[in-house]
């Protein structure tokens, strides 16, 4: 009786022990950490843990030259497209991929790999890969922390970066931007529009990018002004009469856009850039 006691005894302290175990939550060395930048439409997250130099010699050293790596410490680095992209001008379907590189002394091989959900590059398997393309790697200041960015961003397209050490590695994503913005405007204005801000905004997108297709643009503006004339709208119908060359038409507009924003207490800031607007355009035309 008293040896099954003991057992009892025993086995509860180690299911104690172990429970307690499990309640422990200890920080990572290498913090896991996670930048997301839209591009256009499409939003791209990198997901990754952050190694430290710490001192240590780190390229050729700690991280090998010509080897598959994971791109950073703990699980392998992961990295998602919301839809789909262009990266250094090869096509990649959107999803969720294992961010893996191969580092060089100057061209790296940068892996986009199928199986995203692994410890490492341990299991990584090469059959799996999506896509691979080059990156000439540069120097810069001294990064203790890996990290990704992206220093440069434009409507269709975007840098992303690995610093680390002295290092930089950037690859280029590109967007269907332009595309998929016009297959949403064309099916927001293809049943009865009520609010004047939609074909507007369609408008004011081709405008502001400088888009070739300002016939489209124009009637957009016709539709938005037609269902309300604001001083947003009937200012960027002066724009576009300008921009087509119509001065003496686009004076007259902005004009009306002044005395609808005036009325309306719109921002006096924006009111009087077009006031200058009409000067410099009257000007033009003497």
């Amino acid at each position: 009786m008293k040896k099954i006691l003991l057992v009892t005894v025993l086995f509860t302290s180690l299911a104690m022990f172990t429970f307690a175990q499990e309640e422990i939550r200890l920080p990572r060395v290498s913090q896991k950490s996670s930048v997301m930048q839209t591009i256009g439409l499409t939003d791209v997250t990198i997901t990754y843990s952050r190694p430290g130099v710490k001192g240590r010699t780190v390229w050729g050293g700690l991280v090998p030259y010509d080897r598959v790596w994971r791109t950073g410490a703990n699980e392998a680095t992961t990295i998602t497209f919301s839809q789909d992209v262009k990266i250094n001008g090869q096509p990649l379907p959107a999803g969720t991929y294992g961010l893996h590189t191969i580092p060089a002394k100057s061209e790296w091989t940068i892996i986009f790999n199928k199986q995203a959900d692994q410890w490492g590059s341990y299991s990584y398997d090469e059959s799996k890969d999506a896509l691979r393309v080059k990156a000439i790697s540069t120097e810069g200041p001294h990064v203790e922390w890996m990290k990704f960015g992206f220093p440069d961003v434009t409507l269709t397209s975007g840098t992303v970066q690995l610093a680390w050490e002295k290092v930089r590695v950037p690859f280029t994503v590109e967007t269907d931007t332009v595309n998929q913005s016009m297959a949403g405007i064309q099916k927001a204005l293809s049943g009865e529009v009520k609010d004047w801000r939609t074909p507007y905004r369609a408008a004011d997108f081709v405008f502001s990018n400088n888009l070739p297709r300002k016939e489209e643009a124009m009637k957009w503006i016709e539709q938005s002004t037609a269902l309300k004339e604001t001083y947003w709208n009937m200012r960027l119908k002066a724009a576009l009469l300008a921009e087509a060359g119509k001065t003496a038409d686009a004076i007259a507009v902005a004009e009306k856009a002044v005395q609808i924003g005036k009325a309306g207490n719109d921002e006096p800031g924006e009111i009087a850039k077009t006031e200058k607007l009409i000067a410099d355009w009257k000007s033009a035309v003497k």
